[in-house]
Order: C-alpha cells, then sequence, then structure tokens
C-alpha cells in the first residue's frame, strides 16, 4: 500500500502542524511504502520572498527529519525537485472542469481571508491532484476539512481515464478522525493564518511568552472548571501521558487551579516534551549536506514513479 503526505513550507511549523498532519505521516511509516513531499510549488501562491521560500524548506525538512521520519522507509522530498508533477498538471488540466475548481472550498477561503485571486490558486487543486495521481497513491491521508482535496482529484483521474483509457490509479482519502484540533493562542484553531501559532522549535523565550498570552475565561481560582472548554487543558493532554492529564481534568473539577498555574506546566511539559527533537535538530542542523541527500534520494524514487505515470498519460493523449 502506497501513502502520501505533503506540507506548504510557506512557515515555520508549529503544534497545529505536528499533531495534525506531521505526527501521524510519520506514524504511516509502519503502515505502508510512505511518500511525503514538501509542497514548495504550492507555498508559492502564497510566499512571493525566494529567501524565505528556501528558508522554510529547509526548516521544514530538519523538523520533520528531527521529529522521526525515516528516510529510508519513507520517500522524502521537494515537490519541485519532481518536475514530472507540473507537466503532469498540464494533462490533467485539459479534463478538469471550470465548475469543480470554482466549487472547492480552498480557493474560496483563501479569497475570503484577502489572498488576492491568481491562477495558481485557482489551478491549486489540480496540482494537488497531478502530486497524488504522479506516485500512484493508493492512500491520501486528510482531515475531514480536507477531504475535498481527494475527492477532486478522483474526480479528475476518472474524467482522463474515461476521456484516455485507464491511466491512473484512483486514490482512497483516508480520513484522519482521531486527529486532534489543535488551539492557538486566541482559542481559534492554530494556522498561520491567524498568526496564533506555537512553534515547535520556536525561541524559547518567545514559546513561554505566547503561552502566557494563551486566551482563558474568567473563572476565578477557586472555582470547578471544565477541561474540555479550556484551551491550555486541549494542549497539555497532547503533551503528557494519559495518567497526567486525568489528574489535571480532576484539578480543574475539584477548584483552586489557576490558569496560571496551568501555563507554567505546560511550558515546562512542552519543552520536555520536544526536547530530544530539539537535540536531534540542533545536530542535523550542522549537516546539512546529510538533508540534501535525503532529499535528493527520495527524489529520485518519486521520479522514478513519476515519470512513469508521466509517459503512460503522454501515450494516451497522443504525445510522442
Amino acid at each position: 500500500m502506497r501513502i502520501l503526505s505533503g506540507i506548504q513550507p510557506s512557515g515555520k511549523l508549529h503544534l497545529g502542524n505536528y499533531f495534525g498532519m506531521m505526527r501521524p505521516a510519520i506514524e504511516l511509516q509502519s503502515r505502508g511504502e510512505a511518500y511525503l513531499f514538501l509542497a514548495d510549488y504550492h507555498a508559492l501562491t502564497t510566499v512571493a520572498d525566494p529567501a524565505a521560500l528556501r528558508a522554510a524548506t529547509r526548516d521544514a525538512a530538519l523538523d520533520f527529519l528531527a521529529c522521526g521520519l525515516d528516510p529510508d522507509r519513507t520517500a522524502f522530498y521537494r515537490q519541485s525537485d519532481v518536475p514530472e508533477v507540473t507537466e503532469l498538471m498540464w494533462l490533467l488540466s485539459t479534463v478538469t472542469p471550470m465548475g469543480l475548481l470554482e466549487r472547492c472550498h480552498s480557493y474560496k477561503d483563501k479569497i475570503s481571508k484577502g489572498i488576492a485571486p491568481n491562477h495558481a490558486l485557482f489551478a491549486y487543486p489540480v496540482l494537488m491532484a497531478a502530486d497524488i495521481l504522479a506516485v500512484r497513491s493508493d492512500l491520501v491521508p486528510v482531515g475531514r476539512d480536507q477531504k475535498q482535496h481527494v475527492e477532486v482529484t478522483r474526480d479528475i483521474a476518472q474524467k482522463f481515464n474515461n476521456t484516455f483509457g485507464p491511466v491512473f490509479k484512483i486514490p482512497e482519502p483516508a480520513i484522519r478522525e482521531d486527529v486532534a484540533v489543535v488551539p492557538g493562542v486566541d482559542g481559534q484553531k492554530m494556522s498561520k493564518s491567524y498568526n496564533n501559532t506555537i512553534e515547535i522549535f520556536g525561541d524559547p523565550k518567545e514559546t513561554r511568552a505566547r503561552i502566557m498570552r494563551i486566551v482563558t475565561d474568567s473563572t476565578p481560582v477557586e472555582a470547578p472548571k471544565d477541561p474540555t472548554r479550556c484551551n491550555l487543558f486541549a494542549l497539555y493532554r497532547l503533551v503528557v501521558p494519559e495518567k497526567e492529564s486525568a489528574a489535571l481534568a480532576e484539578r480543574y473539577r475539584a477548584g483552586g487551579v489557576g490558569y496560571g498555574a496551568v501555563k507554567k506546566e505546560l511550558c515546562e511539559c512542552l519543552e520536555a516534551y520536544f526536547a530530544p527533537m530539539r537535540a536531534r535538530r540542533d545536530e542535523l542542523a550542522r549537516d546539512v549536506g546529510y538533508v540534501e541527500a535525503v532529499l535528493r534520494r527520495g527524489a529520485e524514487r518519486a521520479r522514478a514513479e513519476a515519470s512513469r505515470t508521466l509517459a503512460d498519460a503522454r501515450r494516451a493523449v497522443g504525445l510522442a
């Protein structure tokens, strides 16, 4: 079984990225043949600074390797190192209905957030389809809010197959029901778009300052509190054993615990949770050649599959 995941290197990766995508993707290494790419072409829809894009891509590679990605079990690569994907995108575009793209949530959401509309943003789902289909993925793990991306890919692949013959394997979405929604410092879903993130490997002082700004209600210290409605508790339970989160939940319900004290505990727990990964990242950062070698080797594996897929697609449409 071949499993594909990808993430945009459009900024520093944060707790929402880690618990929502990174950790589940790394765990998939034991379930099948994993492919994981850094979607730098996709990032161009929002990042217009070349140096920032290069830095974010390098940082994301370091973050994944530090967090446990095994390049011997996962083909780990930059999207832009697999040029077959962009040619395949054009072939797929010839059968993609405009109405299908106009109904995509991601385009509407980004426009509503003030991002200027352009062709890349509009055609984003076709490039995503090329990413998925190029390496003949069986499964694409996504959150429920991203299921449409895989459905669009399936629609495009089926339309191509119906028009030109059976070229593409039709992928299945693997909905991650158990992935927690990670709240940001303002209580909304953690996202770079909302500037409410806590970075995985951010400066410790800045991380502590952001945690101390997490929004809470005005319940007095002595009063009982509902842990299921608390942003602090939602983050705390992600980084401690179940026994410790259950103990804090009991303290909440009993009363006598203040949010300020919990914020300090959360700082310590987050630091302890990511400390081994931070040490590994520091080690990797001193060997940039190794990181580049990992990405090149992953791209070679991805290109081997993508070139075969592209050759089949070119023959099907009549290109020499």
